[in-house]
């Protein structure tokens, strides 16, 4: 990715989330709906893997003619390349099928359905910024008026390198609070998961959606993985890989990232006809999106020593999640993870195993993880939240 991150480690977000009288200072909302403009950081070897992830769903506005069908796919790449300005990232590669348009960005993954986005930052990206600017969008060019937003991340490793409306947990709820172009629209609430001295999960939902019917159901299942096994790692090194002297420098990419693909065992993951998009970084670091049908996959790398991290997240509608986690720990091998799954009740229902969040996962015979904390919460009417963390047994 396009690391450029740096800062302490300390866990200033735990903080935040149980005492609100430590606010960090924060811009007036007014210079946010104004301003595009954010100052870049200085790279200097560490960067934060974990993501902040937007999912906002639309309805059709009645009594308007539109093409319905088309949605949110009818957004220009002109309209995209400002939402992800807002966010301080852009637009890299893309792949589409009959169902949704994925884009690999250079801070993680776009997705657009007709009536839904997802979007995924890592870094010190400013992803709530994107909102406001999204809402428009969508009422102006596709006739679509919101229907449900779910924003989430795990605590920061540097909080101290975040921007404004990111330095805080505390400070986001606010941003969506006050924003005069929010404030209306999304009058949701903000929950905090597993245990704020150690790995814990930030969840924000506004929902707004009429009861849903049996065949639209949703549920998203993140593996955030860290400590990867080095030997994993320098897989996702540029400089670990040939370089030819009759390519140039798109071809040299691409060949790399394919390569990275491979022999990381990544495309093993995944069986055909999934179409993937991947992109290997310099010095380091690897992006990939995979999409079959309504389905999409995206893994994102940052192999940097101290703060090597690697993130699976699908919403593949499985009846069952146990195979697809074995492999994905199985491909990076991480000292310790944290698994949330985000999902309506007629989604867990179609789950046949009792629980995705295992309280011990073996992944070989002499590697096998226990799980040291889970939480979990219902937001909303019909909204379940389950994080768990996992650490190495042996």
């Amino acid at each position: 990715m396009d690391n450029s991150s740096s800062g302490s480690s300390d866990n200033n977000d735990a903080i935040v989330a149980v005492n609100d009288d430590i606010i960090q200072p924060q811009q007036p909302p007014d210079v946010d709906a104004t301003s595009d403009n954010s100052s870049a950081r200085e790279y200097n070897g560490v960067f934060e893997g974990p993501e902040k992830t937007l999912e906002v769903c639309f309805r059709r506005i009645e009594n308007k003619k539109d093409n319905h069908k088309l949605g949110l796919r009818q957004l220009q790449r002109c309209e995209l390349d400002r939402l992800c300005a807002r966010a301080c990232c852009t637009i890299l590669s893309s792949i589409s099928n009959s169902h949704v348009d994925a884009y690999v960005l250079s801070e993680s993954s776009l997705f657009v359905y007709p009536h839904m986005l997802v979007l995924k930052t890592c870094g010190t990206t400013t992803l709530l910024r994107v909102i406001s600017v999204l809402i428009e969008m969508a009422r102006r060019s596709c006739n679509l008026e919101i229907d449900w937003l779910g924003y989430s991340r795990k605590n920061f490793s540097f909080p101290g390198d975040q921007s404004f409306p990111h330095q805080s947990f505390h400070q986001e709820l606010e941003y969506l609070h006050s924003h005069r172009n929010l404030s209306e629209r999304l009058n949701g609430n903000g929950y905090t998961l597993g245990p704020v001295t150690a790995d814990h999960w930030f969840v924000f939902v506004a929902d707004h959606q009429a009861l849903r019917s049996k065949d639209d159901t949703d549920r998203v299942l993140n593996i955030m993985m860290f400590d990867v096994d080095p030997s994993k790692s320098q897989t996702f090194y540029y400089q670990n890989y040939n370089t030819h002297d009759d390519e140039t420098k798109v071809e040299e990419t691409q060949r790399i990232s394919l390569e990275m693909t491979q022999k990381s065992g990544i495309q093993d993951l995944f069986s055909e006809p999934t179409i993937m998009d991947t992109r290997a970084f310099e010095p380091c670091g690897y992006s990939m999106n995979a999409i079959h049908d309504a389905s999409y996959s995206t893994i994102h790398i940052t192999p940097e020593s101290g703060s090597s991290y690697a993130s699976f997240e699908t919403n593949q509608k499985v009846s069952s999640y146990t195979t697809l986690i074995h492999s994905v720990l199985q491909t990076f091998q991480p000292k310790r993870f944290v698994i949330t799954l985000m999902a309506d009740e007629l989604g867990l229902q179609q789950l046949t195993e009792k629980s995705p969040l295992a309280a011990s996962i073996a992944i070989q015979k002499d590697i096998s993880f226990k799980r040291s904390s889970l939480a979990s919460i219902q937001v909303e009417d019909d909204c379940c939240c389950m994080m768990g963390n996992w650490v190495l047994e042996n």
